[in-house]
């Protein structure tokens, strides 16, 4: 492993820009739950578990509609989870990194946490392709505004995982709002914020020449990042405790390490070709 973190640490000082894509291992290291499977997501959310309700049931604009007090009990927990979560150091070893880059770096992410901007990252080089839990939008919808949702303050009934009091509304015309997440099966989703964040992403690609994509924490369930890693022409470094390969033909490494412990084994080699010159 040492050769490789190596190896690994060698593409990272050869780079003039990263690309930083991340599914949701990411966020374990900081204490978020890992959704994996449905055996993962319903010992995050028992109650789900004993009503045999599975992720993609859940996570789908239906649920708003049929179910609305369950569906904002499951986003309102997690509204409020990732608001007291910290991110862990490894989202700081990578803005370092960035930092000694001409080319800086930019984050495309499917997580909806917004961990990254907690951390620190210029939200205009952010793009988060499953959009953000702390964005709202109408559920129906009357319009394609947006609005924050930091001014909620969830109240859940753990026990049956509901929505306790009144449920958040639009402002607009006064019906249910949701979050501004692409859920399953969605055909409601506002898009226009993601699609602002991919003219910056657009803008920043076209510039990039000796770029190094570093992946972190992207599954299989929801490949989306890592296909968007595998389909740029770019070396990939894949952190990834149990799917660290790469496919054949590929340029790059995988690491079969979790998202924290591989940034801080690549930041101690770092510092040492630095060192070297």
């Amino acid at each position: 492993m040492q050769t490789e973190i190596l190896a690994a640490a060698r593409l990272i000082h050869q780079a003039d820009a990263l690309l930083i894509t991340a599914g949701a291992g990411m966020g374990v290291d900081s204490g978020l739950p890992d959704f994996r499977g449905s055996s993962g997501f319903w010992q995050a959310y028992p109650a789900l578990g004993r009503a045999g309700i599975p992720f993609q049931s859940i996570a789908n604009p239906a649920a708003f509609r049929d179910h609305p007090q369950l569906a904002w009990g499951f986003y309102g927990h997690r509204l409020d989870l990732y608001r007291r979560t910290r991110p862990h150091q490894g989202f700081a070893l990578l803005q370092a990194w960035a930092a000694r880059l001409p080319g800086g770096a930019f984050v495309v992410t499917s997580n909806v946490d917004g961990q990254f901007q907690k951390a620190g990252c210029d939200a205009n080089e952010i793009l988060e392709i499953h959009g953000s839990i702390h964005q709202l939008q109408c559920a129906a919808p009357c319009c394609a505004r947006l609005w924050p949702a930091a001014p909620l303050e969830p109240r859940i009934d753990p026990e049956h995982c509901h929505w306790l009091g009144e449920l958040p509304s639009c402002p607009h015309c006064g019906g249910l709002a949701r979050p501004n997440i692409l859920m399953f099966g969605d055909g409601d989703w506002v898009a226009q914020r993601q699609e602002a964040q991919r003219r910056n992403w657009d803008s920043w690609l076209a510039a990039a020449r000796r770029l190094l994509i570093i992946e972190c924490g992207a599954g299989i369930d929801v490949p989306s990042i890592r296909h968007l890693g595998e389909s740029l022409p770019w070396p990939l470094l894949r952190i990834n405790p149990r799917e660290p390969a790469l496919p054949a033909g590929k340029a790059g490494l995988g690491l079969a390490l979790g998202a924290l412990a591989a940034l801080e084994q690549l930041d101690q080699a770092l510092e040492l070709l630095y060192r070297a010159g």
